[in-house]
């Protein structure tokens, strides 16, 4: 049962149309800041770029890209129609106007803060106002899928909760609560100024208030990605997945420890005292936990289908696996970008390693090997898998799927590690450009044009993307079996109920987090003068 796949589908359009923009912008900023272009003479258009690059990518594609699949979760999970699908459509329709009104600022250049806002930079008014319509058009879907789970579980009482749409829900819990950090800052510190109400901001606690999002929302944007290996990828290469238990605990631990962790990314802020640091510091070591059962679940789920397709010997069933398929390279390069990015993350989780690299190229690189490499790469998996479902036509270019894969990869691997080696010489990052000429920087001018030739493969990449699903549009119609997500090896008759409800630990990531930030923020609340003047992005 699918009924709605124009919902789902509109949805996933609007999220790669503006995600290939975005690219392009991308690609655009490594090079004129690259030795390959002269200096630009307005830098300030860098940086209205760098804004809409971010804000696209950071907050209106993969919540676009979650809200769709969400959907498409929920009907075939569950195997019902979609309660609330008139509000679903309101939610839709409230984040693209707000996409809408949030970059016409940008692209004027009265808002070019960054998607992280940085006060006391304060933009034009209708930025924020934009961000906050994607916001609550997000948190209609928050609502609806709690709303089917808990109709689903009062119509099949006693049942397991589907282990697709109880990581959905995960999912959308851990965004509605870390989102609020972002709003509180955007509606009681920003918009007051933006408004001409006040011409001051703490921007100390703002920082802290837009850090209870920061972190956060990594894991928010790699939830989808990791529904994907659990419960598409065992099916997609002719296997069972390992265990539907320990996939569970995967999420809750997402769910219950990646909340309260935003605290490391103010290291070098002096307003937050070093205890809680330390703590934040912890809770950001723990996310290795559930990303270790990943690892472990999703490698044992793939030995599964090589045995089963005759792979033999301790190794060998590495060989077996069906490498021709898609969603198997995916996966595999995903797993890859993974491996590297949270390496880098343990770098920069550590107090004294941070300090190294912070503020340099090297965070640049970590956060794209893992938001842009791992976690895009799935989503490319999860429109592949949707997409002859959603349209009921056949995506016949496998071969071009798999070009597209590779360079994806290749692309993202010759863009990112060269960010790191810079970063480790010292380059700053939001740099609009660089003088090359410098003796001290000048060997630092080869890396940089590795980055711009590696977004360049990128942006070819994103073209095969493009392509694959256009000529699948174009394609005979189909009509394609039932779709179904993966089994489990053993099958799941019962589960414990901490396994198969949401209200526990959405209980302790609230718990946690006003444990981790309530004193940080009481303290800075309660500090006199702490205000400065806003600095008005864009005025004459």
């Amino acid at each position: 049962m699918f009924n709605s796949k124009r919902l789902v589908l509109a949805h996933f359009w609007l999220a790669f149309g503006s995600f290939g923009l975005a690219l392009l912008l991308g690609e655009w900023q490594m090079y004129i800041r690259s030795p390959l272009h002269a200096w630009l003479q307005n830098p300030e258009i860098y940086y209205r770029s760098v804004t809409a690059h971010g804000t696209v990518m950071g907050y209106v594609f993969p919540t676009l890209v979650a809200m769709g699949f969400g959907y498409a979760i929920t009907e075939l999970s569950l195997n019902k129609p979609l309660v609330g699908r008139r509000w679903a459509w309101l939610g839709f329709g409230l984040l693209a106007v707000g996409a809408v009104t949030a970059m016409v600022p940008v692209s004027m250049g009265l808002a070019s803060v960054l998607y992280t806002f940085y006060p006391p930079m304060v933009g034009n008014p209708f930025y924020y106002i934009g961000v906050v319509l994607v916001v609550v058009g997000s948190w209609v879907w928050v609502a609806l899928m709690l709303i089917n789970m808990r109709v689903w579980k009062r119509e099949n009482p006693g049942r397991p909760v589907p282990l697709a749409m109880f990581a959905n829900v995960a999912g959308a819990c851990l965004w509605g609560w870390t989102a609020v950090g972002a709003a509180v800052e955007i509606l009681f510190q920003i918009l007051p100024v933006a408004l001409g109400f006040t011409s001051t901001i703490d921007a100390g606690l703002a920082r802290v208030f837009f850090s209870w999002t920061l972190h956060a929302i990594v894991y928010f944007w790699l939830v989808p990605a990791y529904i994907a290996y659990y419960t598409i990828f065992p099916r997609a290469i002719g296997g069972r997945l390992y265990s539907d238990s320990m996939a569970r605990i995967s999420f809750i631990l997402f769910l219950v420890v990646s909340m309260p962790i935003g605290i490391h990314h103010l290291f070098a802020d002096p307003q937050v005292g070093a205890g809680f640091k330390f703590v934040h510091s912890v809770f950001t070591a723990l996310v290795t936990i559930p990303t270790l059962l990943t690892i472990f679940t999703i490698c044992a789920s793939a030995e599964i289908a090589s045995r089963l397709r005759g792979g033999r010997g301790p190794f060998g069933w590495v060989k077996a696996l069906p490498w021709d398929r898609p969603v198997m390279l995916a996966t595999a390069f995903s797993f890859v970008m993974l491996g590297f990015g949270g390496a880098g993350g343990i770098i920069n989780m550590s107090y004294q390693m941070d300090s190294t690299i912070h503020n340099t190229q090297w965070i640049t690189g970590h956060f794209h090997l893992i938001f842009a490499g791992a976690i895009v790469i799935m989503y490319f998996a999860i429109a592949y898998d949707l997409w002859p479902h959603l349209t009921g036509r056949a995506l016949a270019s496998v071969r071009l799927m798999r070009a597209q894969l590779w360079l994806w990869f290749v692309g993202m691997i010759v863009l990112t590690f060269p960010w790191h080696y810079v970063g480790i010489l010292g380059m700053p990052r939001r740099m609009a450009y660089f003088d090359y000429s410098d003796p001290a920087i000048a060997p630092e001018a080869i890396y940089v044009v590795l980055s711009v030739i590696g977004g360049a493969i990128l942006v070819v990449s994103a073209i095969l993307f493009f392509i694959v699903l256009i000529r699948g549009h174009l394609s005979a119609k189909v009509t394609p079996a039932v779709y179904r997500f993966s089994s489990p090896i053993h099958e799941v008759k019962s589960v414990p109920v901490a396994l198969n409800s949401i209200s526990l630990w959405v209980a302790l990531m609230i718990g946690l987090t006003v444990a981790n930030y309530g004193y940080p923020i009481a303290q800075l609340v309660g500090l006199p003068e702490t205000s400065v003047p806003a600095i008005r992005i864009g005025a004459q």
